[in-house]
């Protein structure tokens, strides 16, 4: 049970860190979202607001990295149109106002810390999408160039979108990385 109140506070707060911020978050939304009694907040997380932070940044990159070593290996334009057709969604909530949990971290003025935390998420993230490029036959070298350059169009796409409030910025994003891929790796014929 203790587990199950520790993982809904970790969600509340990647929802909350999603959509305000760490500044803007506060342990009674977090509270109020999981259900937790205010007790929970320092037997959970004795380090506090900064302990809870790390543990959701640090979770929902450990969930995305999942979702990266799920994409198929089919061939390097396959590797992206899924990519970017499985982060379309997210990043349509950034267009509504959301945005990325991790990125949050990164631009807290106090953060410190939790600046590693989200650079060892971003790194992973890259890693893992580098790793099933190079498995649909990239260069090991290009795949690492390719997967930096996949996961900064998603960190600005974010920003974009959230801007504008659509998704037009990203579907343009979308049709020029998926026409640089084509003509860097074309289909085999």
């Amino acid at each position: 049970m203790a587990a199950d109140t520790r993982d809904r506070m970790i969600g509340a707060a990647i929802d909350v860190l999603r959509t305000k911020g760490v500044a803007g978050m506060s342990f009674t939304e977090v509270l109020d979202a999981s259900g937790a009694a205010r007790g929970a907040i320092y037997h959970h997380f004795p380090g506090g607001k900064a302990e809870l932070v790390a543990e959701a940044a640090t979770r929902n990159g450990r969930d995305v990295c999942g979702h990266l070593a799920q994409l198929p290996t089919d061939d390097p334009l396959t590797v992206v149109e899924i990519f970017l057709a499985s982060i379309r969604p997210v990043v349509g909530a950034s267009a509504e106002g959301a945005g990325c949990a991790v990125a949050a971290v990164t631009i807290d003025p106090d953060s410190g810390k939790l600046r590693d935390v989200a650079s060892g998420v971003f790194d992973s993230w890259t890693t893992t999408l580098a790793q099933r490029l190079t498995a649909a036959g990239v260069d090991h070298d290009a795949a690492a160039d390719l997967a930096t350059t996949l996961i900064t169009l998603l960190q600005g796409a974010h920003v974009l979108c959230r801007a504008d409030g659509s998704l037009e910025p990203f579907d343009r994003i979308t049709r020029t990385a998926t026409d640089l891929i084509r003509h860097r790796y074309p289909p085999d014929r």
